[in-house]
């Protein structure tokens, strides 16, 4: 009996809490004058903000359909998902993607394709043939630019070991060369920002010394110049203070306790010829490939700085160029440059590309293709519109286990990807997830593998844009090749050989590009 009334006294006191506590609520809701809702609907009003919180969560599991949600489709999700677990991908009853959507791409299969022993297999492709020490790149997909610091120290082992298991290559980003990147014996693409994290002098100078240190590490392959990502053209990188823990702040050589933003350009960088002379710097010291990696504005600047690599010659020219779209993605940028500045992928690539070949240096300058790449269909269309290699960061994040909680930037990711809090990155169990991310990445090469041997070819860099038809406004659908004729002598049929020429004696006068 008194077991009973002690309960009921503490259920009566609990009450008398919980009213107490929307009382002050409510004389806070009405006194604030901060929020309109909360003044007019004291108490109740607070869930708006809650119901707001937790909207995008909620959407992806119940309310979006397999292919509405922004940035990345739950269909795009589950085929990474599944791809990384090993599991088949192969799917019943008949596809869910819209074949009407106007930029749809359909790939022509051919009608009499190569036998199964006549499998398309992916050759390796030289990169750097004037440096000292020329990089032979193994996998046409590989992973792009994540900075220490931005993901985590089990998020990059477990890339750099799961890297090595695939045979692709793995991007340091801007924030300087861990030890975590080399952990897993992986080929390294060492990123130079334009504040030159880990290469730079007590100033924030580019170091020579620190080059040479960087290209000692047999395991760098290759330099990539920061000059611009897609999701935020124009302006530096942002890593918030909350990740900057005594070993980011080490490695980057930035301060604890506050913000590490780079700069919006490499400021010794005023025009092409300063790019090129970087260019060859760089690769002089190191003895090592050197490109750079952009986000196109427009054409017309570039078919000057193709004007100059012919001026001074193949050999001045970069060795790769890393083409990133406007959708690109990023942990931590102003809404509006990722939402309106840079050019989509699709136009970028091919502006770039053209002018690339209209240059003459197709075999000399490869081009690597960035920016909302996840599946196969997406790395295959890429590449017949002419791109060399193909990197992603995101379809690798879902790889670790990324459900796109939209955390990035706050450091509380749930998955341990994007914090440095030990807690949240214990989920994280590296000799799992490297074993995903190779399962991913063997995943996407043999789909492309896939759909190159189904158009009819032996190798997938033999894709060309007549393999590709894209949907129209109207339903219908049209070769890419006649939209966007190839500019390769040869390679683009009669009016293609004529822009060929004709651009040929713009690219000899001062007229811009088309």
């Amino acid at each position: 009996m008194a077991a009973l009334q002690y309960l009921a006294l503490f259920f009566v006191f609990m009450i008398g809490v919980a009213v107490a506590a929307v009382a002050v609520m409510y004389v806070i809701d009405r006194t604030q004058r901060g929020d309109a809702i909360r003044r007019n609907y004291p108490v109740i009003g607070r869930f708006r903000n809650l119901f707001t919180e937790l909207g995008e969560f909620f959407r992806q599991y119940f309310f979006a359909m397999d292919r509405e949600e922004m940035p990345f489709n739950r269909a795009q999700r589950n085929w990474i998902y599944r791809a990384s677990s090993g599991k088949g991908n192969t799917v019943a009853f008949g596809s869910t993607r819209n074949l009407n959507v106007p930029g749809t791409p359909i790939f022509m299969n051919a009608v009499f394709p190569p036998l199964d022993d006549q499998y398309a297999s992916t050759e390796p492709l030289l990169i750097g043939p004037y440096c000292r020490e020329p990089y032979s790149a193994p996998s046409i997909f590989n992973i792009s630019g994540m900075s220490y610091g931005a993901i985590s120290k089990p998020a990059v082992k477990a890339l750099s070991r799961g890297a090595r298991l695939a045979g692709v290559w793995l991007n340091t980003g801007e924030g300087g060369l861990s030890p975590y990147h080399l952990e897993g014996s992986c080929d390294v693409i060492y990123q130079i920002g334009t504040a030159k994290f880990g290469v730079r002098d007590a100033a924030g100078n580019l170091s020579d010394e620190k080059l040479r240190e960087m290209a000692a590490h047999p395991q760098i392959k290759m330099f990539e110049i920061k000059l611009s990502q897609g999701a935020k053209p124009g302006k530096g990188g942002i890593l918030p203070a909350a990740k900057i823990d005594d070993e980011v702040s080490k490695i980057r050589g930035v301060p604890l306790g506050q913000d590490a933003i780079s700069p919006n350009r490499h400021r010794e960088v005023d025009d092409f010829d300063d790019l090129l002379d970087l260019i060859a710097h760089i690769r002089e010291v190191t003895g090592k490939p050197v490109g750079f990696k952009t986000c196109m504005g427009s054409a017309d600047p570039w078919f000057a700085f193709f004007k100059k690599v012919k001026e001074r010659g193949e050999e001045s020219a970069p060795d790769f160029i890393t083409v990133d779209g406007g959708e690109g993605g990023t942990g931590a940028a102003p809404m509006p440059l990722i939402d309106l500045v840079g050019l989509p992928l699709r136009e970028a690539l091919i502006r770039m590309v053209d002018l690339r070949d209209l240059a003459g240096l197709h075999d000399r300058i490869r081009i690597v293709a960035a920016g909302k790449l996840v599946a196969p269909g997406d790395v295959a269309w890429a590449i017949c519109l002419g791109a060399d290699f193909v990197t992603s960061a995101r379809g690798f994040m879902f790889s670790l286990g990324c459900i796109q909680a939209l955390k990035c930037n706050k450091n509380t990711c749930p998955t341990g990807i994007t914090t440095h809090i030990p807690s949240l990155q214990k989920g994280l169990v590296v000799s799992e997830k490297d074993k995903r991310v190779a399962a991913y990445a063997k995943s996407v090469i043999s789909e492309v593998e896939t759909i190159a041997h189904s158009v009819g070819v032996a190798e997938p860099r033999q894709m060309r844009r007549r393999h590709v038809r894209v949907v129209k406004d109207d339903g219908s659908s049209v070769q890419m090749n006649e939209i966007f004729p190839s500019v390769r002598l040869g390679d683009g049929g009669a009016a293609g050989n004529r822009m060929f020429e004709e651009a040929l004696r713009r690219m000899a006068s001062d007229v811009k590009a088309p």
